[in-house]
C-alpha cells in the first residue's frame, strides 16, 4: 500500500484503536478480532491494534479484515514502550499490518537505535510508519526522519508534553502548521464526536477514537459517575 492510497481511504474518517491490556476483561485475541469486525460494520477506514507473537492481535485482525491495519507492539509499560525497536517494529510488519505505528518521541530507544533507522527497516520491508508523537519537536524530527504519517497519539503522556484531560487540538494546529503537507493523524483522549470533528476542522486527516468506543469498562464508568451525581432528591 502507498502512501496515497492510504490516504485516499482514511482521509476525513474515523480509524478505530482495538486493543486490551493485560488484566483487563476484553484480553482475549478473538475478543479484539471481533471488536475490530464490528468497528469495521460500523464504518471504521482502519483499524490500529497491538500484538504480536503470544498475543497475536495485529495477525488476526489483519486476517479478518479488508480496511488497512496500523499495527503496533508493546514491550514494557514506560518510556519508549509503543514498538520500541526496530526488531518489534518489522515484527508488527511481519504480522500483516500495512503500518506500523512506533514511539517517535525524542527519548533514546532501547535497542541504542534511531527513529530513523526503524523508518528505513519498515520500508524496505514495504510498509508505512506511523510516528506517534507528544510534542511539536517530535513531529517534526518524525518527518524529517521519514515516517510517512504523523500523529498525536503520545500528547499528554510524555514530560515534555501538555497534560490535558482531553485532547490536545492546539497541537494538531502546530502540526498542520508546521508540516502542511503531512498525513497527519489526531490521536490521545478523544473521547467525543465533538473532538474529533474539531480535530478534522484543525488539519487533522483522520482521528484514532479507541476507548471510547472499544472500551466499555471506561464507558460504564462515565455513565456511573454521571448517573450518581444527578440525584437531587436527597435519598
Amino acid at each position: 500500500m502507498t502512501l496515497d492510497e492510504l490516504l485516499k481511504i482514511i482521509s476525513g474518517k474515523l480509524v478505530v484503536s482495538c486493543q486490551a491490556g493485560h488484566g483487563h476483561a476484553l484480553r482475549d485475541t478473538a475478543t479484539i478480532e471481533r471488536m475490530a469486525r464490528a468497528a469495521v460494520d460500523g464504518g471504521a477506514a482502519a483499524i490500529r491494534c497491538g500484538g504480536v507473537g503470544g498475543t497475536p492481535d495485529v495477525a488476526a485482525v489483519a486476517a479478518a479484515v479488508t480496511v488497512p491495519v496500523i499495527g503496533l507492539t508493546k514491550i514494557g509499560s514506560s518510556g519508549v514502550f509503543i514498538t520500541p525497536t526496530r526488531e518489534s517494529a518489522l515484527d508488527v510488519v511481519d504480522a500483516g499490518a500495512q503500518i506500523v505505528a512506533a514511539d517517535a518521541t525524542l527519548r533514546e530507544r532501547p535497542d541504542g537505535l534511531t527513529f530513523a533507522d526503524t523508518v528505513e527497516a519498515v520500508h524496505a520491508r514495504g510498509a508505512l510508519v506511523m510516528a506517534d508523537c507528544g510534542t511539536l519537536e517530535d513531529g517534526i524530527a518524525a518527518a524529517e526522519a521519514g515516517a510517512d504519517i504523523i500523529s498525536s497519539t503520545l500528547a499528554g503522556y510524555t514530560e515534555n508534553s501538555r497534560r490535558l484531560s482531553g485532547p490536545d487540538l492546539e497541537l494538531i494546529s502546530e502540526l498542520r502548521n508546521a508540516l502542511p503537507d503531512a498525513v497527519l493523524i489526531a490521536e490521545g483522549r478523544y473521547h467525543s464526536p465533538e473532538h474529533a470533528a474539531q480535530a478534522i476542522a484543525l488539519g487533522a486527516d483522520s482521528v484514532v477514537v479507541g476507548t471510547a468506543i472499544t472500551d466499555p469498562a471506561f464507558i460504564t464508568a462515565t455513565f456511573a459517575k454521571a448517573i450518581a451525581g444527578a440525584r437531587s432528591d436527597g435519598r
